[in-house]
């Protein structure tokens, strides 16, 4: 045999063994076990939720009055003018009505025909005393006298009706906000004479719709935004029929420490939309959605389950849960790719499961 042949043999087995002998003896490699996953959870609360609806209401005095004639006429004087402060029964403005005259000319004739019918009755009532009349002629003046004083009241009333409708006056104390009346106008019952705005702290009137007034209570706070300042108020007056203009419900609130905004100027507001009081929920960030349909993990000894529920109002924080859980329930509120139903998980401070001896080992790859 060729010595060369030899040799390279011998150099090929070496090679081959120098290759085969490390793989040989290596050791086998363990695979560890993944860690179980570490979740938090919590059982539902019982809280209130409240959602807010961003508005535009209107500034006005917490007082206001709008003073219209009771009398058609013309304006014989005025003694104020917008921004004149009033104090209550203050002058406004005089009307001629053209009925003053005439009912006071009735009134003076009722007082003298009843002064004549007391004259009568005095001396009727001196002769039946005397014996010299019947019961019946005394009690005829006596009639007289009171039908003639009942006349005379009616005549005084409708004097002093003329002589108010007149003389307009301030209803309330406060600020003349609006006066456009003048001397020689000619008013009717409709027409505005002033607007007057009672002394103390402003009012926001807006308007909302059938939905939102539902939720809304007499009471409920409101926060209110103008200039970049905030002023907090509270719903005072809810109305219960639709205005028939805007097709809303008008609602007024009070203002605390807002002397400082314009009567009449524009304001954004919150109220409340929706609310649900003692309600179960739990973190917005625990409910999951698949197709529309909402479900949450739950925690059980160690394993996770996989919960379709039904889902009320939510605020960024918590969510109204309505069905599918109850208080006993741990919904998980960490995230995890490993939420699976069936998957294993523990809760912060828990052990993991001990290891049971049994650890699985790589195959060997081919050559």
């Amino acid at each position: 045999m060729n010595k060369g042949v030899i040799i390279a043999g011998i150099v090929v087995v070496t090679l081959g063994a120098a290759v085969i002998v490390p793989r040989v003896l290596k050791p086998k490699a363990v695979l560890e076990e993944a860690p179980i996953p570490v979740v938090e959870a919590e059982a539902p609360k019982p809280g209130d939720i409240v959602l807010y609806r961003n508005l535009v209401g209107t500034v006005e005095p917490s007082d206001v009055v709008y003073i219209y004639p009771k009398a058609a006429g013309e304006i014989l004087d005025v003694f104020v003018k917008a921004g004149d402060v009033v104090t209550e029964g203050q002058a406004i403005c005089k009307i001629d009505t053209k009925q003053v005259d005439s009912a006071r000319l009735s009134m003076e004739a009722a007082r003298t025909a009843m002064d004549n019918a007391n004259s009568n009755l005095s001396r009727q009532q001196a002769l039946f005393a005397a014996g010299d009349i019947a019961s019946a002629v005394y009690e005829q003046a006596e009639m007289q006298a009171k039908s003639a004083r009942i006349q005379y009241d009616q005549a005084k009333l409708n004097y002093d009706y003329q002589m108010e409708f007149s003389n307009i006056t301030a209803s309330i104390s406060g600020v003349v906000e609006q006066c456009d009346v003048e001397v020689h106008d000619n008013v009717a019952q409709q027409s505005l004479i002033c607007v007057i705005s009672g002394e103390g702290s402003k009012a926001i009137t807006f308007s909302v719709t059938e939905k939102v007034v539902d939720q809304m209570q007499v009471g409920d706070r409101v926060t209110i935004e103008k200039n970049g300042k905030e002023y907090q108020g509270s719903v005072t007056e809810i109305s219960s029929m639709i205005d028939a203009a805007t097709g809303l419900f008008k609602i007024k609130a009070s203002v605390e420490d807002g002397d400082a905004l314009p009567t009449g100027s524009v304001v954004s507001l919150f109220v409340v939309s929706d609310r649900a009081d003692q309600t179960m929920s739990i973190p917005v960030d625990a409910i999951y959605y698949t197709g529309g349909d909402a479900y949450v993990y739950t925690y059980d000894n160690g394993t996770v389950h996989h919960i379709p529920v039904e889902v009320g109002i939510y605020d960024s924080q918590r969510a109204q849960i309505l069905s599918g859980i109850d208080g006993d329930d741990l919904v998980i509120t960490t995230w995890s790719s490993e939420l699976l139903e069936g998957a294993k998980v523990r809760l912060p401070g828990e052990e993991s499961p001990k290891d049971d001896g049994n650890q699985q080992t790589e195959s060997e790859q081919a050559e």
